[in-house]
């Protein structure tokens, strides 16, 4: 039997416990994983004094020296660390070693962002009215940014937050989703380690009415980085007040495969995206839209790739799909899939489900007009619609309130093009999922997938920082 995790919260690197806390549970057989503290409104308000306080300041480098330290031991720790997300999420074994493999990324690239200078310089006798001066730019951190982050990527979206912060030199308070919140804590703990001043990182727990929300209204916050769901996403804008706010929320995102397409290679991606991280990502697949000249032998194609995801116990190393995060989540695709079949669709492969564990489902002859259609499914569900040609696709891909990512499949370069113009999304991927990058490239979507405001180490560097102009005589 796996230990039980009864972490504290932590302010200024002090361990803080209460009376109340949040228990967290392995989805898959519902075992006692651990607990954090929820705290109170005096201990929101000591984080944020800890961080508008401040303290020793670290210099570029001495930033590169902490995020390689961290990204040393979590290499160290990597096994360690995706057996706990395993337990809090549920998600099998290969995914979870991904997602370490990922933070790893994340620390290195903020590593290198730390050491660089993007600081310009103008030099002022470029125009009519010419001085002899030079204007400079630099970048000074944001004097506190606080981060809310979701339950299905536990440790990787909480490095996106986390890292590029410390590479800019702004402190943060980190408030990791109550689902899946101790492998948060215990990365805080290895950035201590690693020499992070404790009054640049808190991490914290706490109920929405008397904790968090008052947090996203306070003040004193200059910038509120969220990653969750479209409505919670709205929320924080409509109270947040005059400060930054990057929001990353849902995705609907499809992937398009025309006729020309390599149809092996659009089953593999399909699959992959549909399925990978039990579709709990918000750049899953969620439509595959295919060209109706080829969608029978696309989807011959496809339930083969379907038949090698295995749904079972995470920690089975030949399982492919763990669970979602709890059994009520499951409940809900099991819903939205009965309402696409009483809508016209047919199950071919999948459907079935026990408590938080639900199968690989594909669902052909997917109505344009059903839920799955139209509404976010966080869950490895496949929904397969036919489009006419190019021109349908697009159209489909834009008609829902989100527009995160998109994935085109097709071996003609004109139709790639049209496809990364006409579709309105944040990120159009031509022959890839539509989730791909890198750790460091911009990443965020527009509609109701967030204001348009990247992340990715580099841009969310840029907005934990305001840049400063000066001049200086130069004769």
């Amino acid at each position: 039997m796996s230990e039980v995790l009864n972490l504290p919260c932590y302010i200024d690197g002090r361990p803080i416990f209460s009376d109340e806390t949040i228990a967290v549970h392995y989805p898959y057989d519902g075992q006692l994983v651990g607990s954090v503290p929820i705290l109170s409104g005096h201990d929101l308000n000591s984080a944020i004094e800890t961080a508008i306080r401040g303290g020793p300041t670290l210099n570029r480098y001495q930033r590169y020296e902490v995020l390689e330290r961290t990204k040393r031991l979590l290499a160290d720790k990597s096994e360690e660390f995706a057996q706990l997300i395993r337990r809090e999420s549920g998600l099998c074994m290969q995914e979870t070693r991904y997602e370490v493999s990922r933070a790893l990324d994340v620390l290195m690239f903020s590593a290198i962002e730390a050491l660089r200078d993007d600081g310009q310089i103008f030099s002022c006798d470029t125009s009519p009215r010419a001085k002899d001066r030079k204007i400079f730019t630099m970048r000074e951190p944001l004097r506190l940014v606080v981060a809310i982050t979701p339950f299905n990527h536990p440790l990787n979206q909480v490095a996106h937050k986390v890292a590029p912060a410390i590479a800019a030199g702004a402190p943060l308070i980190l408030k990791p989703s109550e689902k899946t919140p101790l492998t948060a804590i215990k990365f805080v703990e290895l950035l201590y380690e690693a020499g992070l001043p404790p009054w640049m990182l808190s991490v914290v727990m706490g109920p929405i009415d008397e904790f968090v929300e008052p947090m996203v209204r306070d003040e004193r916050v200059d910038l509120v980085s969220f990653t969750g769901s479209a409505s919670v996403g709205k929320r924080i804008a409509s109270i947040a007040g005059y400060k930054k706010i990057c929001l990353e929320l849902g995705g609907h995102s499809p992937l398009i495969v025309l006729e020309d397409a390599d149809l092996a290679l659009a089953a593999r991606l399909a699959a992959e995206g549909c399925f990978r991280n039990s579709g709990q990502r918000c750049t899953a697949i969620r439509r595959l839209l295919i060209e109706e000249t080829v969608v029978d032998e696309f989807t011959d194609r496809f339930l083969r790739e379907v038949s090698s995801y295995t749904c079972g116990d995470p920690a089975d190393e030949r399982t492919r799909v763990g669970t979602v995060i709890n059994a009520a989540a499951a409940q809900r695709l099991e819903a939205m899939v009965q309402a696409t079949v009483e809508a016209g669709g047919r199950i071919l492969a999948g459907g079935k489900r026990v408590n938080a564990l639900l199968e690989p489902t594909v669902i052909e002859n997917t109505p344009r007009a059903s839920i799955l259609a139209k509404c976010e499914a966080f869950g490895p569900l496949a929904p397969i619609m036919p489009v006419k040609d190019l021109e349908d696709a697009i159209e489909l891909s834009n008609a829902t309130p989100y527009g995160l990512s998109c994935g085109v499949v097709t071996t003609n370069m004109k139709s790639a093009i049209r496809a990364v113009q006409g579709v309105r999304a944040g990120t159009v991927n031509v022959n890839e999922v539509p989730g791909f990058r890198i750790e460091c490239s911009p990443f965020g979507g527009v509609k109701d997938s967030g204001l348009g405001i990247k992340e990715g180490v580099i841009e969310a560097m840029k907005f934990m920082s305001t840049v400063k102009t000066y001049s200086l005589p130069w004769s």
